[in-house]
């Protein structure tokens, strides 16, 4: 744990700082990067570490990583914030990097908090030091690095995505705050406060912190202090439980009842409440494609580029691209006759068996051969048999853009009895 100076209150530095362990047996989460055998876990414990970014959302531990990194590699330690250090102060840690590796044979790591925030010229400033290896470059941020960082930069350094902690990373770190503290904290506020964190531990050790202040110097922390420490309510809201499935219900059914008011009030329970964002984007998706169809054919490709989008920014700029595609949808024409037309089909194939390939469609039929007419020869279409017996599988709704397409199918199949859905 840091050291505090001797003459600044301990009480004064925050629970989470406090806290900060020292090696990797004391951190918490991310067990995909430092678990014995990991990559980020074997480079520094054989010495072999290069520069890195660690990316991720707040609160998961860049910084406490950094510091353990420092130590386990016994490198002189300098720390910079992209938001108020800028190409001076770059050059000049440069420049004691290189007289302490020099004179003294010490590695200088340099951590850059949200490295994203630096522009091409100060990231340019970087690129002598990190590649002939004056400096350890380790940046954190929150955003990808492969949309925030030049291409010279990205291709000297490794990535490691830190994830959000899962509960019960949440919880452990509550327990050993609680210990710290001297308190205790009830299951109820301990859920609570796992909720309001979303995955942030620096979050949750600060929420902790206010809870046991609001319920006195040695006073067990109860949902009452743990609600009272936060601006938010806890909403009780499992992600493995009932609740969790009622609500995406609700969501889903009331974007394809086009209740934009109920849809966005749903989508703001389940962010509220944690839900991973990328759950929701891909609900979308198989919602555009399920419930809106070729009513609004343009849904599906929207929701595909949410899901990208989603993915990329994270939360909470996630919640703007998730409430425009929820609105977009809800408001769409809708048409189920694409999941309508696989799932009869599907069954036909499983119930009535596979039907033979017409000889004209077989591969290798040529037009004007085993009776293959080549569309293109009649303007683009002419009638054949496509099917060696007659089905009606598809079965238009005639809402949105899917009005034009049976109208269309109409002119073409109208009076053919293989066609009969028209």
């Amino acid at each position: 744990m840091e050291q505090s100076s001797l003459f600044e209150p301990t009480h004064t530095i925050p629970l989470a700082v406090r806290m900060r362990p020292n090696d990797f047996d004391g951190f918490v989460g991310q067990q995909h990067l430092l678990q014995v055998g990991g990559l980020l876990r074997v480079m520094v414990e054989h010495d072999r570490l290069v520069s890195a970014i660690l990316f991720g959302p707040p609160g998961t531990g860049k910084t406490t990583l950094a510091h353990i990194i420092s130590q386990r590699t016994g490198s002189h330690f300098v720390s910079l914030n992209a938001v108020n250090s800028g190409t001076p102060e770059i050059k000049k840690v440069c420049d004691e990097a290189r007289q302490l590796r020099r004179f003294q044979g010490q590695r200088t790591l340099v951590f850059i908090d949200e490295i994203h925030r630096f522009n091409k010229l100060q990231q340019d400033a970087l690129l002598p030091e990190v590649e002939s290896g004056g400096i350890l470059l380790l940046g954190a941020s929150t955003q990808n690095p492969s949309f925030a960082l030049v291409p010279a930069l990205l291709s000297r350094t490794f990535l490691f995505e830190l994830q959000p902690l899962q509960d019960h990373d949440i919880a452990v770190l509550l327990q050993r705050g609680a210990a710290m503290l001297k308190t205790t904290v009830s299951d109820e506020a301990t859920n609570a406060i796992i909720q309001l964190s979303s995955g942030d531990g620096r979050r949750a050790l600060n929420l902790l912190e206010g809870a046991a202040l609001v319920a006195g110097l040695g006073q067990p922390v109860e949902l009452i202090h743990a609600e009272a420490a936060s601006s938010r309510k806890a909403i009780r809201y499992d992600k493995n439980s009932d609740n969790h499935y009622d609500y995406i219900s609700a969501f889903i059914k009331s974007v394809r009842g086009s209740d934009p008011d109920a849809a966005i009030y749903y989508l703001a329970v389940m962010l509220e409440a944690g839900e991973d964002p990328m759950f929701i984007a891909r609900r979308l998706a198989i919602l555009a494609a399920e419930d809106i169809g070729n009513a609004a054919p343009n849904a599906l490709t929207m929701a595909a580029a949410t899901l990208d989008i989603v993915a990329t920014i994270g939360m909470p700029e996630a919640r703007i691209p998730l409430a425009q595609m929820t609105l977009y949808l809800a408001l769409s024409p809708k048409s189920n006759s694409a999941y309508l037309a696989i799932d009869a089909a599907l069954n036909d194939v499983r119930t009535r068996g596979v039907l033979n390939v017409p000889s004209a469609l077989k591969n290798g039929a040529k037009r004007g051969e085993s009776h293959y007419l080549y569309p293109h020869d009649f303007g683009g279409f002419t009638r054949q048999h496509y099917l060696s017996a007659p089905r009606t599988l598809y079965e238009p709704v005639l809402n949105g853009y899917e009005i034009k397409m049976a109208a269309f199918y109409q002119a073409l199949w109208g009076d053919d009895e293989s066609h009969s859905g028209t």
